[in-house]
């Protein structure tokens, strides 16, 4: 059995269905990573996983949103098809064996360091700030 696991975060929306009686969820995952050209040029190159989880637990399916961070583990499988132009395509498709939300979306972090409170209303600490010495008198 060969087994891949990603991080990344989900392209768009989940979408659940119904095939021959069995739900199935579907999404897409980016992973990113940075690295140097020969040149030593910084580049980033972008990996997109279609995710394909069979489940009858489908409660997790309303936190699958766009920007969510998540880490899946599954068996690979890469499909090959004609794109539209005639050349040959691949795409890199996982039966999903688990999955896991981790930490929060971009627009969720996003909001919460523009208003500096948390979606429960206690604000929020950043652990980059400096101490106040600074004392008026």
């Amino acid at each position: 059995m060969i087994k891949l696991q990603v991080i990344g975060r989900l392209g768009k929306d989940c979408a659940t269905n119904t095939v021959s009686g069995k739900n199935v969820i579907n999404f897409s995952v980016a992973h990113s990573e940075k690295f140097k050209d020969s040149a030593g040029a910084l580049k980033e190159r972008t990996t997109w996983v279609e995710c394909s989880y069979w489940t009858e637990r489908t409660g997790i399916a309303p936190y699958l949103k766009k920007g969510q961070q998540v880490y899946v583990e599954g068996a690979p499988e890469v499909r090959s098809y004609s794109k539209n132009d005639g050349t040959a395509g691949a795409s890199l498709n996982l039966r999903v064996f688990s999955v896991q939300l981790l930490g929060s979306s971009e627009r969720t972090e996003s909001t919460q360091a523009s208003n500096s409170f948390g979606s429960n209303g206690i604000p929020v600490t950043s652990d980059m700030s400096e101490p106040v010495d600074d004392l008026p008198f």
